[in-house]
């Protein structure tokens, strides 16, 4: 079995994630599991050319034809979706939209520069775009988890144009001092492909900053309990929860929501939860209906269907 195992994976158990290099993880329990599917969300997104005829802003090359609209300004409570993860009863991460709140203000890059200190969390954002994630290491740049590759880049160049904001504060987990926080994300610059440990750019950026091997690819064993929660808030009043067997499978999730965009999110929810008149002569009383189009995640009332050796 043992051998079947090494065929199936890009992992042998000698190379499973149980525990970080660092020494600085000090949960109990066990933790292995090793998958061999790869997500690159967020690392196959390009900035879009603006449309044809206008020059980069939107507007027409020349000509008296109409004037478009100028672009609106990215606002995260129009854009993103607000929510909280907890770990059974432990709130570990919360993006929160409260009166008063300037955690979520964005920057432009060369603003941001002035705002970020070696060892913090840096995203980037956009609409209809996957967040990216990467640790700010001083001199002007980052490193960060690009097309299946660990890059140190200036921090201006990884932002591909995006606007910015510092992100110390989302995840609760104690953090790591500045030196091991910049530490971590150097020693793993060249890393690429099967090589890697994380699915996307926020999970390595975050296991840079807290040492959490839960962040990492299979660094936490699936054994059908679902103990992560994602809470998405609906309204001032109203919320929904969704179930994760890992903390990874929860991120891909969550980063999904913020590249299609609050509104979507809720019109999913909205069909998944809402009933539909049932037919006549139908004898059940009321049907859910599924979110369009959707393909099956984990932590959706759906088997998962995730590729995943234990």
């Amino acid at each position: 079995m043992g051998n079947q195992v090494e065929k199936l994976t890009h992992l042998n158990y000698k190379e499973v994630p149980t525990a970080d290099p660092t020494g600085m993880d000090r949960d109990d329990g066990p933790r292995i599991g090793v998958s061999y599917i790869f997500s690159n969300d967020d690392e196959d997104v390009e900035p879009q050319p603006p449309p044809q005829g206008t020059d980069g802003g939107g507007l027409p090359k020349g000509g008296d034809g109409p004037t478009l609209p100028p672009p609106q300004p990215y606002d995260p409570r129009l854009h993103e979706v607000e929510c909280s993860v907890f770990y059974r009863d432990e709130c570990i991460y919360q993006k929160s939209f409260a009166p008063g709140s300037a955690a979520l203000s964005t920057y432009t890059p060369e603003n941001l520069l002035n705002k970020c200190k070696p060892g913090d969390l840096v995203e980037f954002v956009s609409q209809a775009q996957y967040p990216h994630w990467a640790v700010y290491v001083g001199n002007f740049q980052v490193v960060h988890l690009h097309r299946l590759e660990v890059s140190n880049s200036f921090l201006t160049d990884a932002s591909q144009g995006r606007r910015g904001r510092v992100v110390n504060d989302l995840y609760r987990y104690k953090p790591l001092s500045p030196s091991t926080v910049v530490r971590n994300a150097l020693a793993h610059v060249g890393a690429k492909e099967r090589e890697l440990s994380w699915r996307n750019s926020e999970s390595f950026a975050a296991w840079c900053r807290y040492g959490k091997r839960e962040f990492k690819i299979g660094g936490e064993l699936r054994i059908g309990k679902q103990p992560y929660r994602l809470q998405i808030q609906l309204s001032a009043q109203r919320s929904h929860t969704l179930e994760f067997q890992s903390l990874e499978d929860l991120i891909m999730e969550k980063r999904r929501n913020d590249q299609i965009g609050r509104a979507a999110v809720l019109q999913e929810l909205a069909m998944h939860l809402h009933p539909t008149e049932p037919e006549e002569g139908d004898s059940d009383a009321a049907r859910t209906k599924p979110p369009p189009e959707r393909p099956p995640a984990p932590g959706w009332e759906v088997e998962d269907r995730e590729a995943v050796v234990h």
